[in-house]
């Protein structure tokens, strides 16, 4: 199954993905299902149905005998990021190729704690966008970057879990583009505290959500990254160190997570401009692509007047 967040003037909703259309879950499940109290957000969805996402499955059966039931075009949707709500959101740094080609930038290289601790920094969920919004750079930021990744959704609260149960809490899988302002980050990552404002202005996920089942093993994908319709970067999620369930696992040794919260990948090797010495300049289309099941995710480069 894909769903969506759906954005209207009435606000946004969860929908679920039928043919090139949208069909939204909570009146469908009103209308098919006689259930009135389904959740309108894919977090309130996972809070209620778990993983297994049971009310949307059962609307794919039901909705096969209700061609007239009201759809949005897939070309009229606007879509917000899947995750809407979300109460973390954790990124990993889990591409061996994307540290060592960074921070050979900076003369720096591979620590051998890396191979030892998959690590991660705790962002800006309350900053995350959809597909088709303006990325806003903070003001006077002169190295303005893309990251290509993926992100895993949870989908049932999880306390010091094993890897095999983070896998299994899983719910499913989409883009993410985790923004980087490189000139500020890299001044205040020498305090030691993590990238900070370098981060937390903006981070894209979309342009909807692929259920685990659905996907089967995302080590499988290849990501592509485009600016401009030029391709910039292209990758493996299988040369991932660790896997999604391995790294939530450590993460959450002593910590409670809950379902909708956000984990992403870290960077595909190559797979942002600080690697290949090339920045974004306002008015970039910055597209990343999963292919026909993850669908792309495009962005436009904006930034903020004033001063740092």
């Amino acid at each position: 199954m894909r769903l969506a967040t759906l954005r209207s003037s009435g606000g946004s909703r969860v929908a679920l993905a039928a043919g090139e259309a949208w069909v939204d879950v909570a009146g469908a499940a009103a209308a098919l299902l006689g259930d009135r109290d389904c959740p309108t957000t894919l977090v309130g969805l996972l809070r209620r149905d778990g993983p297994g996402l049971g009310t949307a499955a059962r609307l794919v059966e039901a909705l096969a005998a209700a061609p007239s039931l009201p759809v949005v075009p897939a070309e009229r949707a606007r879509l917000g990021p899947p995750a809407e709500g979300a109460g973390a959101f954790l990124d990993f740094y889990a591409f061996e190729e994307h540290v060592r080609g960074a921070r050979a930038r900076r003369g720096l290289e591979v620590p051998p704690e890396w191979y030892r601790y998959p690590v991660y920094y705790r962002s800006n969920q309350r900053a995350f966008l959809g597909h088709g919004d303006e990325v806003h750079f903070p003001a006077g930021e002169d190295r303005m970057d893309y990251e290509l990744e993926l992100a895993a959704v949870l989908g049932a609260p999880l306390s010091s879990p094993s890897a095999g149960q983070a896998t299994a809490a899983i719910a499913g899988y989409c883009l993410l583009n985790d923004w980087s302002a490189r000139t500020i980050q890299a001044e205040v990552v020498k305090v030691g505290l993590g990238p900070a404002r370098g981060k937390d202005f903006a981070t894209s996920l979309g342009p909807w959500l692929v259920t685990a089942d659905e996907l089967g093993d995302p080590g499988r994908l290849t990501l592509e990254a485009r600016v401009n319709g030029e391709r910039w970067s292209r990758g493996r999620v299988g040369e991932m160190r660790w896997s999604f369930g391995e790294l939530i696992a450590f993460a959450g040794d002593g910590v409670r997570f809950e379902p909708g919260d956000v984990f992403g990948s870290g960077t595909l090797g190559g797979g942002c401009g600080l690697e290949l010495g090339r920045f974004l300049s306002v008015g970039d289309i910055v597209e990343l692509d999963g292919g026909p099941t993850l669908g792309a995710l495009a962005n436009t480069v904006r930034q903020r007047e004033g001063q740092r």
